[in-house]
């Protein structure tokens, strides 16, 4: 855990502000659900909570299923990171934080499709080899929980009518997943 130095004080109706840093740093936005944890040690630690968190060997299965019908790297991701990946990848994707530019994709709520020589979405925050071929927004009851994704290496793209049918799909199986 890393001191920030910063302190708040509770109010009347038990309520503390999270400064807005540690909101931006962490992608907190406001209505994101918050998981609290406390410790032996009289910490209160607040975690973000992913709806998705509890699907996660669900999403891999689906993945690696994807994968081999398409022969393309799939993943699963909660609004922060890739939460399941197969066809490879899996080392350098697993547990990543996705790129600004593709949280933009899910906040627009459509399928993303990267046409030949279009511009190269990066799928991590950190990383410029795996690009965005096709990106479907996970949604349960009109809330974003996520995105289905195939996966290319380069500039070329490499998703067509089909891998579009099957993210949609799994992307609306998920979220139906979730509302029940």
């Amino acid at each position: 855990m890393k001191a920030t130095g910063i302190v708040r004080r509770i109010d009347d109706l038990g309520r503390v502000v999270i400064p807005k840093e540690i909101r931006r740093t962490m992608r907190i936005r406001e209505g994101d659900p918050l998981e609290i944890y406390t410790s032996r040690d009289g910490e209160v630690i607040f975690k973000k909570y992913s709806l998705l968190g509890g699907v996660e060997d669900f999403a891999a299965d689906l993945c690696e299923t994807m994968s081999r019908s398409t022969g393309c790297v799939c993943a699963v991701t909660d609004r922060d990171t890739i939460i399941a990946v197969a066809g490879g990848g899996k080392r350098e994707l697993m547990g990543k934080r996705i790129a600004p530019e593709l949280e933009q994709i899910m906040e627009g709520r459509k399928i993303y499709q990267r046409e030949g020589g279009g511009h190269a979405v990066p799928v991590c925050e950190d990383g410029d080899r795996y690009f965005t071929d096709l990106a479907a927004p996970i949604l349960a009851e009109g809330d974003l929980l996520g995105l289905v994704l195939f996966i290319g290496t380069d500039s070329a793209a490499a998703t067509g009518e089909t891998e579009y049918k099957l993210a949609q799909t799994i992307s609306a199986f998920l979220g139906r997943h979730m509302e029940s």
